[in-house]
């Protein structure tokens, strides 16, 4: 998939106000429309413009795409990093599906915008919520949403933590900018990744003596240093001595709830799956079943820096019959 500068594709910099923006639209939309440009590849041209367009005339999308970084180049290979959206706070809405109108001219088709699009503002960007509901003069706002990340050990505990989030908006000169909101929230023990927590009234403020609208966090967990995480099951990679997994033996290992004592049977091979029940994510208010940890044995072969050490594993080349490509036919 290809990096696609939308900046570029309007021509304009990537200080551009709002109002400049949508000049550049319109200069290059009639230029290239397909009913009237004599362009060999106006169709093509319209396609992409329609696209920068729709993202750039969108303050929450301009600023999400903005902190990828100027880094990147027009056709570049990429892939959206990780959480990439993590931290900044939408009103919903996501892409305005019916694609992008021009002084009535047919709409630009959204179904035909780039993979590059879809992979940062398709289905997984913040779409619902984008609307008010009315009665009479009254209006309750729209909600808002976010991704935040958060430690596991929070969602194994419970915890009170304050978050940081950006808020895109457009200032008296029509520049696009962010400003910072910090809210005070509870994390809930047992919560998991993909599960949303509800700030009741913090989404956009209703009109007239309608309700605000609600805030919606989605959490997501940070890349923790020794447990991956699998709905509610936990997995730890667990290193063990070669004598360790031939012999047998019983050895420490690390768990969200502390050390256990992990007994290991004789002749383990690499990769065998230990499975200890319930101490995985806790279970939640929503879900009273508990996720298990699995613990993988992995084998780590001692280093060979000494002549003790050297004469331990020549003992060993000269004691074993073994030969770990046998599988392999060699």
């Amino acid at each position: 998939m290809e990096y696609k500068d939308y900046y570029q594709i309007m021509g304009v910099e990537r200080n551009a106000t709002q109002d400049e923006i949508k000049r550049a639209y319109r200069k290059l939309a009639r230029k290239y429309h397909p009913d009237v440009s004599k362009e060999a590849d106006a169709e093509t041209r319209f396609k992409e413009v329609g696209e920068a367009y729709e993202v750039l005339k969108d303050p929450e999308k301009r600023a999400a795409y903005d902190q990828l970084g100027a880094n990147w180049k027009a056709g570049q290979d990429f892939n959206a990093p990780p959480d990439w959206d993590a931290g900044f706070e939408f009103g919903g809405g996501g892409f305005t599906g019916g694609g992008t109108r021009y002084q009535g001219f047919d709409d630009v088709d959204a179904g035909a915008y780039s993979d590059f699009f879809e992979s940062l503002f398709g289905q997984g960007f913040h779409q619902a919520g984008g609307y008010q509901q009315q009665s009479g003069f009254h209006s309750v706002g729209s909600d808002h949403h976010a991704k935040i990340l958060i430690d596991l050990e929070d969602a194994m505990n419970g915890a009170a933590r304050s978050i940081s989030l950006r808020v895109p908006e457009v200032d008296a000169t029509g520049h696009v900018t962010t400003k910072e909101r910090v809210l005070k929230i509870n994390i809930p023990k047992g919560i998991k990744q993909g599960q949303h927590i509800r700030l009741s009234g913090q989404g956009n403020p209703g009109i007239g003596q309608g309700k605000a609208g609600d805030l919606y966090l989605e959490v997501e967990f940070n890349p923790h240093s020794i447990y991956r995480v699998d709905g509610r099951d936990v997995y730890l990679d667990l290193p063990v001595a070669p004598w360790e997994a031939a012999l047998g033996a019983t050895v420490k290992a690390p768990t969200p709830g502390g050390k256990v004592d992990l007994k290991i049977k004789p002749g383990s091979d690499n990769g065998t799956r230990m499975r200890l029940k319930r101490r995985g994510i806790p279970a939640s208010s929503t879900n009273n079943s508990a996720g298990d940890l699995y613990v993988v044995l992995k084998i780590a072969l001692p280093s060979a820096n000494t002549d003790s050490e050297k004469a331990a594993y020549e003992q060993m080349k000269r004691t074993f019959s073994f030969n770990p490509r046998a599988g392999l036919g060699v």
